[in-house]
């Protein structure tokens, strides 16, 4: 039996389904709505940077990052070839969809470290 990648593609689909759908929605109410209100208070510029500074939390950031990205690629190559019926291009679609996931990856990466 020939062995594919489908099987991790769609274990980073599904990690990034859950990040999207747990810790996003966290850091959108914190940042976009509760802190411009006025309910929670901002942090510190030297509270964040020692934050940012830490190892752990720039890894975990990276981790939120890639798995979104590997979500929206999945997403968006399904999506266009069950929608715009390119399914014959799945190759292509497949390499452009994941390869910008892993470039958008070394970016973060890059940025982050």
């Amino acid at each position: 039996m020939k062995r594919t990648l489908e099987p991790y593609l769609w274990l980073l689909f599904s990690g990034g389904g859950v990040v999207a759908a747990l810790v996003l929605p966290v850091l959108v109410l914190l940042f976009g709505v509760l802190m411009p209100l006025g309910v929670l208070d901002w942090p510190t510029a030297e509270h964040l940077r020692a934050l940012a500074g830490h190892v752990l939390v720039r890894l975990a950031l990276l981790v939120v990052v890639v798995l979104c990205l590997f979500h929206a690629a999945h997403r968006i190559r399904f999506t266009s070839e069950e929608l715009l019926g390119i399914a014959r291009f799945d190759p292509v679609i497949a390499v452009i969809c994941y390869g910008g996931a892993v470039a958008g990856g070394v970016v973060a990466a890059r940025l982050m470290f």
